[in-house]
């Protein structure tokens, strides 16, 4: 009786290929996944980057508007401007109590809901258009 090895040199062969190949699978699956997760913690951070500056620079402005409409208004005394001025100082207020060094805060959405709405109402009180695009001109066509 032949004591014989079942097992060839071919399927030793073809053992090892499948244990490489499950090996470089799971080791580029890793690396795939480590460079996946790198690439997007770098995308979310310049995502949330451009719009917090853009919430910000939206803030901004409405602080700087309603700094400048209260300078305007406040040597006037009658009811009309007194109503606006109040309107004014809750903008100013709203603007000066936003979280902006919180960008996970649970009222962020709410706080920036609440902070457009008084500035529409604000400009309507005013009779100042909300859309400003009509007076802000760009480069273009312009030529010195």
């Amino acid at each position: 009786v032949e004591d014989s090895c079942p097992i060839t040199d071919s399927s030793i062969l073809l053992i090892e290929s499948f244990f490489l190949t499950s090996r470089f699978r799971g080791e580029g699956y890793q690396e795939g996944f480590q460079r996946g997760t790198q690439r997007g913690l770098h995308n979310g951070w310049r995502h949330g980057a451009s719009h917090g500056a853009k919430l910000s620079s939206e803030i901004s402005f409405y602080y700087g508007f309603a700094i400048s409409w209260k300078c305007l208004l406040e040597r006037q005394s009658d009811d009309r401007s007194r109503k606006r001025l109040k309107a004014l100082e809750a903008l100013l207020n709203l603007t000066q109590k936003f979280p902006l060094d919180d960008p996970q805060s649970v009222k962020l959405q709410e706080d920036t809901e609440k902070l457009r709405a008084k500035f529409r109402q604000v400009c309507s009180m005013l009779n100042v258009p909300t859309d400003f695009k009509d007076y802000i001109r760009t480069a273009e066509g312009t030529s010195f």
